[in-house]
Parts: structure tokens; sequence; C-alpha cells
């Protein structure tokens, strides 16, 4: 088996640090000995694309928010599928990995960051849900390894009670998170539901053919407000007795 190459390393802001290595064709960007995300196998990132696209149809003017570029497997899938007025913000918190996807992985991202629909923002998803002036259609949450936080001890408010509702509040009516993880959190599925948003937790494969570990996707939809109907008057009323 052809060993690993390291290829370049990258300070996570608030700690940690990211190595990049290659093998052969297949790279794996690490946290430590554990590898975060590679390049093999990417199904279960383009299915987060995929099943928000399923839920907020094809509105016109819609608007994205990808929190975390990663390899760039989410935001590829979301450009296949998403109207061409659209708008798909990406915040990634690292600068290396922005560095490495116009670097070392340019070969993955292909042109996905030349997109006119693409608007690549170096910082923390949690800061643009919070401060940007216009709201969004879908909030995907691809950071970390889930809930469950191992590169950063700050991404864990992403997935409080209080990052669940930053997420509710920027959503326009209808509007979905959509949340990655390794593994299920019974913890956070109960603070999403806590939410108030209707939740679903779905189980889909980290290949594209149908194969690979088993990671879990959270569809949360921020139901539209009804408008209350006006009540009869008492005495349009009476005359139907």
């Amino acid at each position: 088996m052809l060993p690993w190459i390291e290829l370049d390393r990258a300070k996570v802001p608030g700690g940690g640090e990211f190595v990049l290595r290659q093998r052969g064709t297949e790279f794996t960007i690490f946290a430590g000995t554990i590898g975060l995300m590679g390049s093999r196998m990417s199904g279960s990132e383009e299915a987060l694309a995929a099943l928000t696209t399923e839920r907020i149809g094809q509105r016109p003017k819609q608007r994205w928010l990808i929190g975390g570029l990663g390899m760039g497997f989410t935001l590829r899938a979301a450009l296949k599928l998403v109207p061409a007025d659209a708008e798909l913000v990406v915040a990634e918190l690292v600068p290396g990995v922005i560095k490495w996807a116009k670097g070392q992985l340019a070969g993955i991202h292909g042109d996905s960051l030349d997109d006119p629909r693409v608007q690549l923002r170096e910082g923390d998803v949690g800061a643009a849900m919070a401060t940007d002036s216009q709201k969004f259609d879908a909030i995907l949450l691809d950071v970390d390894n889930g809930p469950e936080g191992l590169s950063r001890p700050g991404n864990d408010r992403l997935y409080s009670h209080g990052g669940i509702a930053s997420a509710k509040a920027a959503l326009r009516p209808g509007g979905v998170v959509a949340v990655w993880s390794v593994a299920p959190d019974a913890g956070f599925t109960r603070r999403l539901q806590q939410s108030g948003m209707a939740v679903e937790e779905l189980k889909v494969r980290a290949g594209t053919t149908g194969r690979g570990a088993r990671h879990i996707i959270w569809m949360a939809t921020n139901a539209p407000q009804r408008t209350a109907q006006p009540r009869p008057k008492l005495g349009a009323a009476r005359r139907n007795w």
C-alpha cells in the first residue's frame, strides 16, 4: 500500500490544526490522526445538497449558506441543482482550506469557485447567519464531524440551542437547515425538535454507489407561519343559524 505523504498544514482559528495528505490520487484532510474528509468518498456530502433541493424546490432567487468548504463536494452538487439566479454563500473558517482549494486540491474543486453564483467568505458560518442582511432559503452545516466537535471547541455552539435558534432566525419561511454528521446524536435531535422546526433524521451512505459508512443528515424545515383567518362578524354568523 502506498504511504501517506504530507502536503501541508493549516492552523484552525481558535485551536487545532489540519493536515493535508496524499496517497496516490487520494487526498485526505486530517485533524490529528482522524480523517475529517477525503476525496474518495463524497456521497453523503452530495446528498446534503440533493436532500435540500428536494425540500425547497425550484423557488426563484434562492440563497444558500454552506458552512464549510471542505473539498467542495456539497458546493459542486448544489451548483448542478440550483437555478441560474441562485446565490450560494460559502463560509470557510480555515484560510488553509481555501488555499488548498485553489492549489493542491484545485483538480477536485474544478471551476466551482469561479461560478458567478458562488460567494466565498473566509470566516465563521455562525457569524454569517447572525450578520447577513438577507435571509436564506437553505443553511447547510458540514462543520467538523457533526455535533460532537472534533477539530475546534468553538464549533460546538453551532449545535447548541442558541446556534439552532440563530440558524432558524436566518431562514426564510419554508427554509431548511441541513446538518451533516459522521454519526447519530440523540441530544442534537432533541434540540432540533425543541426549536419548533419539522425535523427529519436520515441515514445516507458515504459512497456515491450506495457503499461506505452510514452518515447522518438532519433536515429541519422552518414551516411558514399560517395567516390567521378573520373571524366572521357576529351578525353574519347569526344569519346562518
